[in-house]
């Protein structure tokens, strides 16, 4: 008995059970930023970035396989964010984005990952509201994790420079266990 109780109050089952609650409810949270959104056709995504660039607000981003954005107000220092989706069935179902501060050196540890995360995710607190929690990662470390309905949005550091958020929608995420990793695979072994 004491084993259970220990085992259902682990972060892990307490994200698991958020999860299946969140995604039994039925609410959609398809909003992610500048008028993206989950579910978004190939054909929009593409239309609606050729819009954000020619009002020159977005460019192409790291070897043209990105869209970036320069963050000039938005944290205490200036920032890039550089995102691109994930798509099936020709619909949004993933928006990776990555941060990082324009003037990071190894030296300036106030321009560090771990500042940035501090950042991002008082950002996203007033952007989609309270509610994270923390994820043990073994490769990551602390990833911070909130599930809204379909929407999860995951905050993570890559290494001393990059800081991931991830936007899923976990009502089109892959079949598997029933437990979906708070970290999407194709970030996992990313640098470090």
């Amino acid at each position: 008995m004491a084993a259970l109780v220990v085992t259902c109050c682990t972060p892990r089952s307490k994200y698991e059970r958020r999860l299946r609650q969140e995604l039994n409810s039925g609410v959609r949270n398809d909003s992610l930023f500048m008028g993206i959104y989950l579910g978004m056709t190939d054909r929009d995504f593409y239309t609606h970035c050729w819009e954000l660039n020619r009002q020159g607000l977005v460019r192409q981003g790291s070897g043209n396989m990105t869209v970036e954005y320069m963050m000039r107000e938005e944290l205490e220092y200036p920032a890039k964010m550089d995102f691109y989706p994930k798509f099936a069935d020709g619909k949004i179902v993933e928006m990776p984005v990555r941060y990082a501060y324009t003037g990071w050196a190894p030296w300036n540890n106030r321009l560090s990952s771990d500042s940035l995360q501090v950042e991002i995710l008082d950002w996203y607190r007033n952007i989609y509201g309270d509610g994270f929690i923390v994820v043990q990662h073994p490769e990551r470390g602390s990833a911070y994790t909130k599930i809204d309905g379909n929407r999860r949005i995951t905050v993570f550091k890559q290494n001393e420079l990059y800081v991931w958020a991830v936007f899923t929608d976990m009502s089109a995420a892959e079949p598997g266990d029933g437990k979906p990793d708070p970290l999407p695979a194709e970030t996992k072994g990313s640098g470090g």
